[in-house]
């Protein structure tokens, strides 16, 4: 059994392109064009490029590629924002909703050519973007899956409720949820493979995988390949197996 999972991409599509580029050269190598690429969510905000790491993911399932992608609360966020009412994402701090500069929104909606200046008012902004950002996007956000299974590997976005069945799981926790799950060290049924939380490096914590290294700030986009209950960070020089961390 072998998948590829790749983190947090928040537009950055240089690197996701450059992180394809790594899992073909290990597909290469192990003779296997069918193994399935998770990408872990957050596709967008904060990197310059959201239109066209959305555009690069929907070309590549529509020519058939194995690729699982998945909702992040950064993607859920965009969809409920260019429903013909928009929606505030009930799980963000109430300080906070999409168009605020540190979330990210405003340079997703530039990708798109939409005016995001200060005299924009949030309403004139809206009107924009459901008229700019492309239908087949706006269907591609609202129908992403929350989650996906393989055998004794789950991949979700943020991580799961521990306790609650895997086919139990509401999307608000695998969107959003984060230290109910880091402070569980049960075994949850299956490896969680998840993003969410920026890492300095790939961590395995023996019941969970965490591959957000934060791309979304400039740093490096991970992404894995986890074969037979182990588990290798890709680069140019071959695969870097994953330890588990200890305590």
């Amino acid at each position: 059994m072998r998948a590829y999972a790749i983190g947090d991409i928040h537009g950055q599509l240089g690197k996701l392109e450059h992180a394809h580029m790594l899992i073909q050269m290990d597909r290469e190598l192990v003779a296997d064009d069918e193994a399935p690429v998770v990408h872990i969510g957050d596709l967008v905000d904060r990197g310059p490029d959201a239109r066209g790491v959305l555009d690069f993911l929907i070309r590549g399932q529509k020519a058939g590629k194995p690729w699982v992608v998945l909702k992040g609360n950064h993607d859920r966020m965009m969809a409920w924002f260019l429903e013909d009412t928009p929606r505030r994402d009930h799980r963000m701090r109430v300080e906070y909703e999409w168009l605020n500069p540190r979330i990210g929104g405003l340079e997703t909606l530039a990708s798109y050519g939409v005016n995001i200046t200060a005299d924009q008012s949030p309403e004139a902004i809206h009107a924009e973007a459901c008229e700019k950002v492309p239908e087949t996007h706006k269907i591609f956000m609202a129908g992403l899956a929350s989650s996906y299974r393989m055998e004794d590997l789950f991949f979700c976005h943020a991580g799961i409720r521990p306790g609650v069945a895997l086919e139990d799981q509401v999307e608000d926790d695998l969107c959003w949820i984060r230290e109910e799950f880091y402070a569980s060290d049960a075994d949850h049924g299956a490896l969680i493979i998840h993003g969410h939380t920026p890492v300095d490096v790939v961590t395995h914590y023996g019941n969970r995988l965490n591959t957000d290294t934060g791309a979304g700030f400039g740093r490096d986009l991970s992404a894995v390949v986890i074969e037979d209950g182990q588990v290798w960070l890709l680069s140019e020089q071959g695969r870097i197996r994953i330890p588990v961390t200890q305590g």
